[in-house]
């Protein structure tokens, strides 16, 4: 969409003539990356401008939130390119038309395609793009920002020239960018964050979500990062050791972080107020957001003062420094603005009382005007003797006398007259006096006169403001930090959790661990509480294999562990008793059943993907999580796929895994695999019926209870009665054998008049023996070939009948 303006001043297009059109330009061109309007935009989350180049045999990726200028690259290979897109969201992906090209592509782009922006081959050209970033940001060489390659920086230059382009030559405040290495975040791939559910459940809401759970932020700007980080954790331990420091300096000082998180509580979004006045689409509630954010900058390092200096972890100290002094630009923004603020800058009446002499005294002109329009028409009434005289204003006419039609002939209009005819209407005339026509000079004077210097001011203030843009930036950055740790802080008081250690090892320990999201849930409601359960991936036993029967908690279990790593290295508190993680470079789940029909795939197929890419990309310090492979095919080609997958898990990939299965067969595996341990789940037997524990201990499972799980799912009874039969015929004889006895065998008619009979409910009492109904016998003696067509019919009424 185009946004189409006027761009010449009225009187200039008279000057041409009368009959000469304003000309208008398109100001601005509107896309879903390049959004800046709060109305438009969700507070807590970013709105990213992405773009992928290639350079030589290098692939690169840009991305940039025009809403809050932060700016970032990061080397790629085109296998990468899927976990980068699930991992950052894009509003707009902008796309070398070559790059669309490849055939391996196809699926990956397919998914994004509402969000793809193709652009000519030209458009990233990486010579190019580095004169276009060293013009924007003033310098000769971009070494000074990191060691960028050249597919980076033609990504990045394709960004800025794209948004140069759309917004007509106005750039935003760009922050310098910077670059995210290689190996520098835990790599997560788009089926493991569906899986887990980090940012959206898999309805795609935020509501119900790990962020949408763990999110106590109180400012859009904390949300967001708070976001970014847990689509991105760290694998740098000292890096993560200052995040969790700041998370125990607010959890060790309750009355601090309270008085923090009451102060942040008033901050406004300061980021997307300065981009938009940097973008010159800022208006006064812009100028007086960043006030109110700089205000607090005082009573926020005030607050944290209190503790004391030997008391605040280093990365606390930074983010005070950070904070800055800025009671120059306050205290002028202060007396400036007026306290009720319109929308925009064209409206007037933003500038406060007092502030300059010479827009008041223009004011005072144009408001006494106004008034003595009003003194006016009571003077005129009472010279004309007619109370119905109005004075009125219209666009066409300016300020007009006017009276009812009736009373037209009264008025002193003639020659001789102080009135003037200006329009008769069919219930009105209308006149003018040179007393009147002066007046409305004088009012249009002074309220053009106030409006201009109103908007002299207003430009002088943005200047002042993006004169110090940087130091406002990097203040409103330090409030999104506090407001982060405050709030996972918050969070770890309320919820019970534990600070993690992170380390360099290859262990993963975590004692009493919890899954957040099912907590929460069980916590809203009369639900038991949450049973936690300990993982302890250590001492040469780096895979777990997990068995045990449905709703018994396997997919929890690992999903929760899963968290926890995610958990612990964006630097975060942990939902369990302790936990020891050694760094995760790369998560990997393979969990759920979903086709992929459009695509031409079977749930199966998409099984085997997602299989396929864990076995090829997982390393020692990865982390996997399986839950029953193999299930959507024949149970022998399943199992075999199933043991080859956890050889392959042991042998080559040598990774920490989570393996559930209903294959109790691949137990036998730990007798071979000396890194294998068996575990299941507790299940008690209570008169007739069964009980999940939800309690994760060594063992393996000897039953599946598949068919009591049917009976919770209300399963009519005959059926659950025919299953309990098959299944006790299966197991006790050969099974070639056992299969062709019950298929010679299949009582319909007693299966019926059993569900009839018996009392429904898990209490039934035990199936009947099932024996061949006279209906049946009868059935079974009939020559068919032998019946006539009218026989036949007399024996189905008949059959009804007696039914």
């Amino acid at each position: 969409m185009a946004i189409c303006e006027q761009t010449e001043d009225p009187a200039a297009a008279r000057k041409r003539g009368g009959k000469s059109v304003v000309e208008r330009e398109v100001v601005r061109v509107i896309t879903a990356g390049t959004l800046t309007e709060e109305t438009l935009l969700e507070s807590r989350r970013n709105n990213y401008l992405a773009a992928c180049a290639e350079a030589g045999a290098a692939f690169g990726v840009a991305w940039l939130d025009v809403s809050t200028g932060a700016f970032h690259t990061q080397p790629a290979a085109l296998a990468d390119l899927e976990a980068i897109l699930a991992r950052l969201e894009p509003g707009e992906f902008l796309v070398p038309e070559p790059v669309l090209q490849r055939p391996h592509l196809f699926e990956t782009l397919a998914r994004w395609r509402e969000r793809l922006t193709p652009l000519p081959a030209a458009r990233f050209d990486s010579a190019n793009a580095r004169r276009r970033l060293h013009a924007v940001f003033g310098v000769e060489t971009m070494d000074a920002f990191g060691a960028f390659d050249r597919a980076e920086i033609a990504a990045a230059g394709a960004l800025v020239d794209y948004v140069a382009s759309t917004q007509k030559g106005k750039l935003p405040r760009i922050m310098r960018p910077r670059r995210l290495a290689r190996g520098a975040v835990m790599e997560i791939d788009a089926a493991t964050r569906r899986n887990l559910e980090l940012t959206c459940t898999l309805a795609g809401e935020r509501r119900g979500s790990l962020v949408g759970v763990i999110d106590r932020t109180v400012t859009g700007a904390g949300a967001r990062l708070l976001a970014a980080r847990l689509t991105a954790p760290l694998t740098d331990v000292d890096a993560i050791d200052r995040r969790l420091d700041m998370v125990r300096f607010f959890v060790e000082a309750a009355r601090t972080r309270d008085a923090v998180r009451g102060l942040l509580r008033r901050c406004p979004d300061m980021e997307r107020a300065l981009s938009r006045l940097t973008l010159g689409r800022g208006g006064p509630r812009d100028l007086a957001a960043v006030r109110d954010g700089l205000a607090l900058t005082a009573e926020l390092r005030s607050a944290l003062a209190a503790v004391g200096l030997s008391g605040r972890p280093p990365g606390i100290e930074a983010l005070v420094a950070d904070l800055g002094a800025h009671t120059t630009l306050v205290e002028r923004l202060g007396r400036a603005l007026a306290p009720d603020l319109p929308h925009f800058a064209r409206d007037g009446q933003f500038i406060a009382a007092g502030y300059l002499p010479e827009l008041d005294e223009q004011r005072r002109l144009r408001d006494d005007a106004r008034k003595l329009i009003a003194a006016l028409q009571a003077r005129y009434a009472a010279e004309t003797g007619l109370q119905v005289l109005k004075i009125r204003h219209n666009n066409v006419l300016g300020y007009f006398v006017e009276v009812p039609a009736k009373q037209a002939p009264r008025m002193p209009s003639g020659p001789d007259g102080p009135f003037r005819h200006r329009q008769t209407m069919a219930n009105a005339s209308r006149y003018s006096t040179v007393e009147l026509s002066e007046l409305e000079t004088r009012i249009a004077r002074a309220g053009d006169t106030a409006l201009a210097m109103e908007m002299e001011l207003f430009d002088d203030l943005v200047s002042e403001a993006s004169g110090r843009a940087e130091q406002i930036a990097l203040a409103a950055a330090s409030i999104a930090a506090l407001d982060v740790a405050a709030a996972l802080a918050h969070l770890a008081v309320d919820a019970r959790y534990c600070r993690p250690v992170v380390d360099d090892t290859e262990d993963f320990c975590v004692t009493g661990g919890r899954h957040p999201l099912v907590e929460a849930a069980l916590a809203q409601g009369d639900d038991p509480a949450f049973i936690a359960n300990d993982c302890a991936l250590a001492d040469g036993r780096r895979l777990w294999l997990i068995t045990g029967p449905n709703m018994a908690g396997k997919s929890t279990f690992l999903r929760q562990n899963a968290i926890v790593a995610v958990m612990a290295q964006m630097g975060s508190y942990v939902p369990a008793e302790a936990a020891r993680i050694g760094i995760v470079d790369r998560l990997f789940s393979r969990i759920g059943a979903a086709d992929e029909l459009a695509r031409g795939r079977s749930t199966f197929m998409v099984e085997m993907v997602e299989t396929a890419a864990i076995l090829h990309k997982a390393g020692p310090r990865s982390f996997v999580i399986f839950d029953e492979i193999g299930r959507g095919t024949a149970t022998f080609d399943g199992l075999s796929i199933a043991w080859a997958v956890v050889e392959h898990l042991h042998a080559v990939n040598r990774c920490r895994a989570l393996f559930a299965t209903h294959y109790h067969e691949l137990t036998a595996l730990a007798a071979k695999l000396e890194h294998v341990a068996c575990h299941t789940m507790r299940v008690k037997e209570w008169q007739d019926d069964v009980v999940f524990l939800h309690e994760v201990v060594p063992g393996t499972a000897d039953r599946s209870y598949g068919i009591h799980v049917g009976r919770l799912a209300g399963l009519p009874e005959a059926v659950v009665a025919r299953a309990e039969q098959v299944l006790a015929t299966l197991e006790t004889g050969e099974q070639s054998s056992a299969i062709t006895r019950l298929a010679d065998d299949l009582p319909l008619f007693a299966a019926a008049a059993a569900a009839r009979s018996s009392p429904a409910g898990p209490s039934a009492a035990a199936p009947p023996q099932l024996q061949p109904s006279p209906l049946e016998a009868e059935l079974r003696a009939i020559d068919i070939d032998a019946l006539t067509p009218r026989a036949a019919l007399d024996l189905l009424y008949r059959w009804r009948d007696a039914l």
